[in-house]
């Protein structure tokens, strides 16, 4: 990698270095976004299906069907939320500085709950006992519970901004940060993820089992609509922020109007037996949530509710010239690496969950 590197950077000098650091700025926002909507898609399953994993599991044999279905997957997965986190800390620093040293404690319970998460996974099995079992099984529904939990009370608090002085440094308090909108937000991310999980469960399961979770979907939908319907009211009411992008680029609303469809298409498409098309439109809707949030915050990455001027943008948090083209030039040969990765995959463990010798 050092041997290349004189050879990225003459290209980077001579190509990308033709962009201004304004533009550079919006395109690492832009990759950024495209980094969480990855995450939210892929790991969305995962945590969905460990949310689930207590209350649709009945015996032994059903909870390590349920544990392989995305044993082979998550740590794959969970590459888009460190190349989310790098990518920010060198495009970003005044924001990953912000974020890290304001919000210390709940980072600390998401990188718990991601850790329980992966280590339920690999002891589980390690003990023949039932007590044993259950212990991990709870720490499994804990883990995936408690990160889908956080990501959502942290998208609330970004969307209606956070207290902040002007050194960019948080003034508030970890209670400040469990208001009730954050706290709804959270409720609607685990009703998505679980939703999300429940149609990628009956994908990868057969037989009794798989009819079972037919019931199971249609509940988390119904609960998940009715926080969808609570939240996008809730936000549009008392966040005008939220739809000012929408009324400056009017063809934005797309997005919104796509979202509704997919939302709507995924009762229509479980009734008519296409789970497959289900859990596009399921992808789809998250994508969508995505998207949305991005658009909420720009031009910010972290506003501030006390004072709009103390708030992180794009451009005030980006970092050099050089650095965002250089970057930019590693992401070119990454990223097709990464998505290369995550289809061979995917393509490999495509099909219905079997058990094996070497099973969870």
């Amino acid at each position: 990698m050092n041997d290349l590197m004189p050879y990225m950077t003459l290209f980077a000098e001579e190509n990308l270095f033709s962009l201004s650091r304004e533009m550079l700025s919006y395109i690492w926002f832009l990759l950024l976004a495209v980094l969480l909507t990855g995450y939210a898609i892929l790991d969305g399953f995962d945590l969905g299906v460990g949310i689930l994993h207590p209350f649709v599991a009945k015996t032994n044999t059903e909870r390590r069907l349920v544990m392989n279905s995305i044993g082979p997957l998550w740590d794959g997965n969970e590459v888009w939320l460190v190349t989310f986190g790098g990518a920010l800390f060198a495009a970003f620093p005044e924001a990953y500085a912000t974020v890290f040293s304001g919000f210390y404690l709940p980072l600390m319970l998401l990188l718990f709950a991601l850790i329980l998460r992966a280590v339920s996974l690999e002891f589980r099995g390690k003990v023949l006992s039932s007590t044993w079992r259950k212990v991990w099984d709870g720490a499994f529904f804990l883990g995936s519970c408690l990160a889908t939990f956080l990501f959502g009370v942290a998208v609330g608090n970004m969307m209606i901004g956070v207290p902040l002085d002007p050194h960019h440094e948080f003034i508030g308090s970890f209670g400040q940060l469990l208001n009730p909108y954050s706290l709804t937000v959270g409720l609607l991310g685990i009703f998505a993820f679980a939703l999300h999980g429940s149609i990628f469960l009956y994908l990868k399961m057969e037989g009794d089992f798989q009819q079972r979770l037919r019931p199971v979907m249609w509940r988390m939908f119904f609960v998940f609509a009715i926080l969808f319907v609570i939240v996008t009211s809730w936000t549009a009411l008392s966040i005008p922020r939220a739809l000012e992008t929408l009324h400056d680029y009017p063809y934005l609303w797309i997005i919104p109007v796509l979202n509704v469809l997919a939302v709507l298409n995924i009762p229509r498409a479980i009734s008519k037996g296409i789970e497959g098309h289900a859990f596009f439109s399921s992808s789809c809707v998250i994508a969508a949530f995505v998207v949305l949030f991005i658009t909420a915050l720009f031009p910010f990455l972290i506003p501030a509710s006390n004072d709009a001027s103390h708030s992180v943008t794009i451009l005030n948090a980006a970092s050099s010239e050089r650095t965002l083209a250089i970057m930019l030039l590693i992401a070119l040969i990454g990223m097709p690496c990464v998505l290369t990765y995550s289809a061979v995959i995917y393509w490999t463990y495509r099909g219905k969950v079997k058990l094996e010798e070497t099973s969870y």
